[in-house]
């Protein structure tokens, strides 16, 4: 793939990058410093010939971020969200944006292979196929990932009372 290409599939997926970097820090800041990090990867080093240049770009992050997260010595995320700052309303608008915070407040909760999976599929819109490429384990894998980060998803919410009233 010559500069060009490169630069213009950059550009096109660097939204979807930043998603998919904010999933694995939870944290903007480290988001952006990780998408950084990718972006000067991959302007440095040219994409295999082999692969899809989707897919690896996203391996390209997801193992920058293991890489930095192994400089840091972290083995967990701080998850500065506390469930109790959400407040009910009763106005049927503000219950939907209150039962959206509390999606976004289930999917930070998720244990972290959970939520990345999720990431890959939900935010970037990768196939079951490109998720268990770009995390290097079996699609079944991804598969069973996904059916418990929805049940577990499910739980959560349920234990906020989403969807009722």
């Amino acid at each position: 793939m010559d500069k060009e290409a490169l630069k213009l599939l950059i550009l096109d997926n660097l939204k979807d990058l930043r998603r998919f970097a904010y999933s694995l820090t939870n944290d903007i800041n480290d988001a952006d410093d990780l998408t950084q990090i990718v972006v000067e990867k991959l302007l440095t080093k040219p994409i295999p010939d082999n692969v899809e240049p989707l897919p690896w770009i996203f391996r390209v992050c997801k193992n920058a971020w293991i890489d930095e997260l192994r400089s840091r010595k972290i083995r967990t995320i701080d998850d500065n969200v506390e469930v109790s700052q959400i407040e009910s309303s009763t106005k049927s608008s503000e219950i939907a944006e209150d039962n959206l915070q509390q999606l976004k407040i289930a999917i930070t909760e998720l244990p972290e292979a959970y939520r990345v999976v999720m990431s890959l599929i939900i935010i970037s819109g990768l196939s079951y196929a490109e998720t268990a490429e770009v995390l290097e384990i079996p699609i079944g894998t991804v598969m069973s990932r996904v059916a418990r980060a929805r049940e577990k998803l499910s739980q959560m919410l349920n234990k906020y009372g989403v969807g009722e009233q």
